[in-house]
């Protein structure tokens, strides 16, 4: 199907060409369908990270607080809310709060989820294969120079432009893999300098994600004992990032939120290559139940999974295809071809996804360390550019009872240089904001 036909078939594709904040709400919402995943899907990948909760203690202390858990708080932003309702010069009606991913250990981002699961099950299937490792021993075996040996002989290897190869490089490389990452342009260095350090090989290419992706899978398939990480399609990734909602589910109960047809609850999660989104809500859906709705929020820049799922071309279009130059400040949602699993599960899943410009982000992560002290990675702030996009659309959603929750993916490994940058930049455009209303 050529541009012209895609655009007089889905008039919005013009909005995304001309880079244009977009909201798109999803017509085949909530349809019935099959789709490839379970709750028991979802609870054996639970069941696979207590077992590996003695070992991640004893290998990560900054777990053993948590018995070897890899989970986030859920905070309340009543400061930022207020900030929030002044910028957009609307009243936010019920609560806001911040899944606050950024704070995650061993990777501080929401690949912790997804790409250390997918670490831990491949080692896993090692140590029971070629090693004497049992399902019912205590896994922190694993950390002895025994299984260290036996991993020396396996490797890992991931693209990335960030995020999931700190996730996926830490943790392999601990194990004793041999550990390889393939870094697109948008990479920042400071996240490559991290690698390093951690033992991990880095492969640096000066061209985008959508183009290193196929040169990472090609040299993975050319060792048996090489495992791939397919950040555009793997199903291990996808259940990580499922068992946010497990947890979600308690943190909710704890602090006394309800979740039902008078307490709607909407989440708002950046999007770059659509596994970690989509694969977290595939988990709210299917733990929470149908009125949770999830929001993506992708830069205007590089809108795939929007694009993808606007269209139902899925993977076999990307950003590229409709002229749209693909960069964004955002280096984890830099990616322009979305992920094979995205659009095909999210297709009844995904209430709808918004579009931004990068400046947003930069206020927002300014205004949330103004308000609440937090810090995360401009990428990690693009959920708050869901929410007025989002009430407009769906004034049901704006109602006292309703909660916002906003996913912040990643932030705290940053360096502070990269942090004093990123907080000055949002304060010059949140002055010049304010110029401008004057």
């Amino acid at each position: 199907m050529n541009l012209e036909t895609l655009v007089t078939e889905y008039p919005q594709i013009k909005d995304l060409i001309t880079e244009q904040p977009t909201f798109w709400r999803n017509p085949d919402y909530a349809l019935k369908a099959d789709l490839p995943f379970s709750k028991a899907d979802i609870f054996d990948a639970v069941a696979r990270l207590d077992r590996f909760a003695p070992y991640l203690a004893k290998v990560f202390p900054e777990t053993a607080v948590t018995n070897g858990m890899i989970e986030s708080p859920l905070i309340s932003l009543d400061n930022m809310q207020t900030a929030w309702e002044q910028q957009n010069h609307q009243e936010l009606a019920g609560h806001l709060y911040l899944k606050a991913d950024s704070e995650l250990p061993i990777s501080g981002s929401i690949k912790s989820r997804g790409g250390i699961y997918e670490v831990l099950k491949f080692a896993e299937k090692i140590a029971t294969t070629h090693g004497n490792l049992a399902y019912m021993d205590d896994y922190s075996v694993l950390a002895t120079d025994e299984f260290r040996q036996l991993f020396a002989d396996y490797g890992v290897i991931v693209a990335s432009t960030g995020n999931l190869a700190l996730s996926v490089g830490i943790v392999a490389a601990t194990f004793g893999f041999k550990t390889t990452v393939y870094m697109s342009h948008d990479a920042r260095q400071w996240k490559k300098d991290k690698l390093r350090e951690n033992g991990v090989t880095v492969k640096e290419f000066n061209t985008n994600f959508s183009a290193v992706i196929p040169k990472a899978r090609a040299d993975a398939a050319l060792d048996s004992n090489i495992h791939f990480v397919d950040d555009e399609g793997s199903n291990d990734l996808f259940l990580g990032y499922a068992v946010a909602a497990v947890r979600l589910q308690k943190q909710l109960k704890e602090q006394q939120i309800k979740v039902d047809q008078e307490h709607p609850a909407i989440v708002y999660l950046p999007a770059g290559v659509g596994g970690s989104p989509s694969g977290v809500t595939f988990g709210l859906k299917t733990i929470l139940g149908p009125h949770v709705h999830a929001v993506f929020c992708e830069p205007t820049h590089v809108p795939s999974v929007t694009l993808g799922m606007m269209t139902k071309l899925n993977d076999q279009i990307s950003v590229y295809d409709i002229g749209l130059d693909g960069l964004t400040d955002a280096d984890g949602l830099a990616v322009g071809r979305p992920s094979r699993l995205a659009g095909r599960v999210m297709r009844t899943l995904l209430f709808g996804s918004v579009t931004f410009p990068d400046n947003d982000i930069y206020r927002y992560v300014t205004q949330l360390q103004d308000t609440q002290d937090i810090i995360v990675e401009p990428s990690a702030a693009a959920g708050f550019t869901g929410i007025a996009p989002t009430i407009k659309n769906m004034p049901a959603f704006n109602t006292q009872n309703a909660t916002h929750i906003v996913w912040a993916t990643g932030g705290s490994m940053m360096p502070q240089s990269e942090r004093e940058a990123n907080y000055a930049k949002g304060k010059r455009l949140l002055h010049q904001s304010k110029k401008v209303l004057i």
